[in-house]
Formats: structure tokens, C-alpha cells, sequence
């Protein structure tokens, strides 16, 4: 080989070898599943605590509770049910309204934590006024309201059809006082990875689910369906159907009060035809998207 040719030869394959070190690997295609998340960032861990609790551990580890009716909860297990702190350090506390089985255990989660409560503007208020939490504890929001509690994860406020009261135990009277306390509200949880989760609280059927669904395009939907207080599941599986249409619903809601009747396997009747999967959970249960 010539001088010549060899200076050619050490060139192109210093060409290619410098090609192939810049080259991007194909993208993981489980990873654009739409239920799972990018590798980087870990998984979305959803524990469910009973009727509209869950706690969530989000694709960057922080922890979300919502809706904890907890110690009082009659299908919360154990250890969470004994024992408050074995939810971990909770960075992020939701409520939705002020029915005891969602604002439940919120107040001694906030206190036990040094964390926020976020709520409805006038839920948190006498929660505050009421000395039931602290006023540096309680966030208050209200409908299109959106928080940014860390980087990357959004809480943005949205409808829900139905009622707010809190029931307090004055400790002067011993006596149970009844306080107006808002409207409920759902939340759209968007967390690091851009995923999703739409906790619809407590409420009945409305129209505007469907714009909700068409502005924030959730990709998981926790949806309550034991009727009575709530939809049931025919009613469910009518917005999924024909409004919501997500990747995937979580019913919720069910299963702990005898005025909710609603059950699992009606839902999943009413659900036949549709293109949304169906993902029953069980109390205690954990699941990763």
C-alpha cells in the first residue's frame, strides 16, 4: 500500500468509527407504550388505599397522596390502616373535597409530614380558620387552578359534580358542628415524564368531562363508580365510552360503603365494546405504568 492510499485507508475509518459513536440508538419501543415511562426516570407506581385514595410515587420517587380516608377506611390495609408514617415522606397531599372518606387523615398526613395540603380554596379555609391545620399547611386552588409543587409535576384543578362539608368535632362543645366547605373538585396530575393521571373525586355525570378530556388528554383515568353518591357504573362506563375515551381507567370508589353498590363486574359488563382497558385493582394492590 502507497503512501497515499494508507493516509485514505486511517481517514475513512476514522470517519467511521467517529459516525458510529455519534449515532442515537433506536428509542425503546416499550418505553412508548404510553402506560410505561422513560428509563431515565423511572416508573408511575400507583398504590390504591381504598374508595378514592391512592398513593402515588411519581417517575422521579416523589410521593403523592390523595383523598387518604385511612385510619377510618374499612378496606384500607394494613400497615397504612395502624400506622400513618408508613406511607413514607409525602411530598404532595391532594384533596379533593371535604367528605370524610377523602379528606379522612389529611390533616395528621400535613402535620405528620410538614406538608401542604392542597385543596379547594374554601375547604382549606376552614380547615385553617377551624385550627384543624395550620395556615402555613394549607394551599387553597380552585377550578383551572393549577400548582407547580416540584419540577415537572402540575396539579391542575377541574370540575366535579357534586358536594363539600366538612364535620368537625368541636373539642370546647364535644358536640359535631357541620361547615360549608366549597364545591369538590377533580384533578389532572401531570408528573415528570408528562404522564398523565386524571382523579375525577367524587362526581356525577357532566358534559364538560369531554372538554376536560379533549384539553388535557389524560392517560389514566381513576374514575368512582359505586353510584348513590357518585356515578355507577353504567353512568362510568358512558363518559369513558363516550366522552373520555382514555388509554386506561382505575374504578374506584366501590367496595366500602353499603349506600355505593356499584361493583367491579358491572362496570367491566358496561364496558364491553370499548377500546379503553379496563385495570381493576384491589385495596393494598400496586401497579406500575
Amino acid at each position: 500500500m502507497n503512501h497515499l492510499s494508507r493516509i485514505k485507508f486511517i481517514s475513512v475509518g476514522l470517519l467511521s468509527a467517529w459516525l458510529m459513536g455519534c449515532a442515537t440508538p433506536a428509542a425503546d419501543t416499550a418505553s412508548q407504550s404510553g402506560a410505561t415511562t422513560a428509563p431515565a426516570l423511572g416508573k408511575t407506581e400507583l398504590l390504591w388505599l381504598g374508595q378514592a385514595g391512592f398513593r402515588i410515587k411519581s417517575p422521579g420517587g416523589k410521593i403523592i397522596v390523595i383523598d387518604p380516608w385511612i385510619t377510618g377506611g374499612p378496606k384500607t390495609p394494613q400497615p397504612y390502616k395502624s400506622d400513618l408514617s408508613a406511607l413514607g415522606k409525602v411530598d404532595l397531599l391532594l384533596v379533593t373535597h371535604a367528605h370524610v372518606d377523602h379528606l379522612g387523615d389529611a390533616p395528621d398526613i400535613a402535620k405528620l409530614n410538614n406538608t401542604v395540603l392542597y385543596g379547594p380554596a374554601d375547604m382549606v379555609t376552614p380547615l385553617t380558620t377551624l385550627g384543624i391545620i395550620p395556615a402555613n399547611l394549607g394551599h387553597r386552588f380552585n377550578k383551572s387552578g393549577s400548582v407547580k409543587p416540584y419540577p415537572g409535576i402540575k396539579v391542575t384543578a377541574v370540575q366535579a359534580e357534586h358536594s363539600s362539608l366538612i364535620v368537625w368535632k368541636n373539642p370546647a362543645t364535644g358536640k359535631n358542628e357541620s361547615h360549608p366547605a366549597g364545591e369538590a373538585m377533580g384533578y389532572i396530575i401531570e408528573l415528570e415524564n408528562g404522564f398523565k393521571i386524571w382523579h375525577m373525586g367524587d362526581t356525577g355525570l357532566f358534559g364538560d368531562m369531554k372538554f376536560i378530556a379533549e384539553r388535557y388528554k389524560p392517560d389514566l383515568v381513576l374514575m368512582p363508580i359505586g353510584g348513590n353518591f357518585t356515578m355507577d357504573p353504567e353512568d362510568a362506563a358512558y363518559a369513558i365510552k363516550t366522552w373520555i375515551n382514555p388509554k386506561r381507567v382505575i374504578p374506584m370508589h366501590y367496595n366500602s360503603n353499603p349506600l355505593a353498590t356499584g361493583t367491579l363486574a358491572q362496570f367491566q359488563a358496561a364496558m364491553q365494546g370499548s377500546a379503553t382497558e379496563v385495570v381493576p385493582m384491589t385495596e393494598g394492590q400496586t401497579l406500575s405504568f
